[in-house]
């Protein structure tokens, strides 16, 4: 017999931030703590042409800025608890993306992309931020 629950919230009965469910195994893990706060899929075309970045899909992302050829700054709709969140970065293939700790905040980050060669690029890029939010 199959069973389906509709609900529009759910809630923690005693701690509203603490829902744990069954993982693999005898294992558990926290709900909140395990999904992702931000994604977003971007197509970031070189500036010179007349062109600028487009978030082709996302969640929780209030914008996106060029901060120059291959840096994109991430804006979150909602903020971390802390700046020691994880963000997931990911460019087309050859190309190496990281973050740039220096100007991560609670509601922003900076992406930045290279080739194998270390020369700053723009490319098709794609991330996901995942921790506390506030």
């Amino acid at each position: 017999m199959t069973s389906q629950l509709n609900v529009d919230t759910i809630k923690g009965k005693s701690t509203a931030g603490s829902i744990t469910i069954q993982g693999e195994g005898s294992a558990t893990t926290n709900l909140q703590q395990g999904i992702t706060k931000c994604w977003l899929h971007y197509a970031a075309p070189s500036t010179s042409n007349g062109q600028t970045i487009t978030a082709e899909d996302s969640f929780s992302l209030s914008s996106l800025a060029d901060n120059g050829d291959g840096q994109v700054m991430i804006n979150m709709t909602n903020s971390m608890a802390n700046a020691t969140y994880v963000l997931l970065p990911c460019g087309q293939s050859n190309i190496i993306s990281c973050m740039d700790t220096d100007t991560m905040t609670t509601a922003q980050v900076r992406m930045e992309t290279y080739n194998h060669t270390g020369y700053v690029l723009n490319s098709l890029g794609m991330a996901a931020i995942q921790g506390d939010l506030a």
